[in-house]
């Protein structure tokens, strides 16, 4: 029978493979709920930070996410990364700050493109999502193991090995 101490440990490894498996994918598709009820998604640069359950992106102040993200605070992250097979899917809380330390901490000079007048502009607020839970589906096979295993399937009428998924909650 496992501890509390295994539990956690346990816990601890899954958020670090959800953090491997993100942290080279740049974009996510943000999905709030507009105020009809209907789900909406955009992209979204994910900043350079640690992940440590949390997750930030600037946003602009007049965005039409804000305001569905003030209303229902609950939204999903969805990452891909084709190439690698890696495929990762995080529900979470909004949270819209104006932090200017924390601006100014995750600034970097390209994020100029997106805000002209720079961390100082009055419409940059930072998001700050609270990851509660995340699935994943990682397959690293080669495209030519892939097409192989997927022709073996085929041949047998086996499910092809569709690689490792897994539910992970990220609740502290």
């Amino acid at each position: 029978m496992g501890t509390q101490q295994d539990s956690l440990q346990d816990q601890n490894t899954e958020r670090q493979k959800v953090a491997e498996l993100i942290k080279d994918i740049r974009f996510a598709m943000l999905t709030t709920t507009t105020n009809d009820g209907l789900l909406r998604s955009r992209p979204m640069t994910m900043l350079d930070q640690e992940f440590n359950g949390d997750l930030y992106f600037f946003v602009s102040k007049s965005a039409p996410q804000v305001s569905e993200m003030q209303a229902h605070s609950q939204i999903n992250l969805s990452f891909g990364n084709p190439a690698a097979n890696v495929y990762v899917s995080i529900s979470g809380t909004a949270q819209l700050l104006h932090d200017q330390q924390q601006i100014d901490a995750l600034w970097k000079p390209i994020y100029k493109a997106f805000f002209p007048k720079g961390k100082d502009d009055p419409e940059l607020m930072l998001l700050q999502v609270h990851t509660t839970e995340a699935e994943y589906w990682d397959s690293p096979n080669g495209k030519l193991v892939q097409v192989v295993s997927f022709a073996k399937a085929l041949v047998t009428g086996e499910q092809a090995p569709l690689g490792e998924n897994e539910k992970v909650d990220l609740r502290p």
